[in-house]
């Protein structure tokens, strides 16, 4: 397992008003899933909240990975080739558990920048080990509108 953190350049962090940093922007009130859940139940709550994918967290909001509708839909086309009901298998099985988190002190734009180099479409964000929020590419987006015309 690999939770890796992007921190970015912090050298200027002091300089930048919070009105540009990741934490203004990212969404806290997150749906995430537990390790013991099944993707039956995932699936379910992908669909219903209209979201392609979701933190995995333990017990203590610790991440522990992230369930994609992509880790589904693999479990959906082996569970057929198999015979075998989706609803018998759990997150902890299928769940990415090399995640990448970003800091939330770091700047929408150094967090833009992250977005193209890593090709990931939502980062969570971790502070004092548990997880906070998430930054998502549409986030981004929100962001840059919000921001345009200021000085960047």
């Amino acid at each position: 397992m690999g939770i890796k953190s992007f921190q970015g350049a912090r050298k200027n962090i002091e300089q930048e008003s919070d009105h540009i940093r990741v934490f203004s922007y990212m969404t806290r009130k997150l749906i995430t899933f537990k390790p013991e859940d099944t993707i039956e139940e995932v699936i379910a709550s992908l669909i219903k909240n209209r979201i392609s994918g979701a933190p995995v967290v333990n017990d203590n909001n610790e991440l522990v990975g992230m369930i994609s509708e992509g880790d589904c839909i693999k479990q959906i086309s082996e569970s057929r080739y198999f015979n075998m009901p989706i609803g018998d298998s759990r997150v902890k099985n299928h769940m990415a558990t090399d995640v990448e988190t970003i800091d939330g002190h770091i700047s929408i734009f150094d967090a833009a920048n992250k977005f193209i180099e890593s090709k990931r479409r939502r980062f969570p964000v971790i502070e004092n080990g548990k997880l906070v929020g998430q930054i998502s590419q549409m986030d981004v987006l929100k962001a840059a509108m919000k921001l345009k015309g200021q000085k960047w």
